[in-house]
């Protein structure tokens, strides 16, 4: 945590804002396989209860708090997800604001795409 706080103070003093972009699910699924992301689902609980993606933290939107997201593994990515890939722009804007010091990536199409692609979930 101290880490993050130093390298989000170091970004805002040069002006650096942390980047924001989409990735298809395919891309994040290497990622999730290979232990190489902290995914984030910003849907209601009553949804992530229902279905989610393996390991996904449950934050949502509603109530969605910068300070309650874990920094990633080293070399790792920090991805967003919703339903269909729209609430996870807030979310991720919400992070920038807060000075999120690291690459945020929202998942183009959310869980929707995720099955599409045919991969797993868990149901509830």
């Amino acid at each position: 945590m101290l880490a993050r706080l130093i390298a989000a103070f170091r970004g805002l003093a040069a002006g650096a804002r942390a980047p924001v972009r989409q990735a298809d699910p395919a891309e994040i699924h290497g990622w999730w396989r290979d232990g190489a992301v902290t995914l984030i689902d910003v849907r209601e609980p009553d949804e992530h209860r229902a279905e989610a993606i393996a390991g996904a933290l449950s934050l949502p939107l509603s109530s969605f708090d910068p300070a309650r997201v874990p920094t990633p593994p080293a070399n790792g990515h920090l991805v967003l997800h919703c339903q269909r890939g729209v609430r996870c722009g807030p979310a991720a804007a919400r992070l920038v604001a807060a000075g999120w010091p690291s690459e945020i990536v929202r998942m183009r199409g959310g869980l929707l795409a995720w099955k599409r692609a045919g991969f797993p979930t868990r149901q509830g």
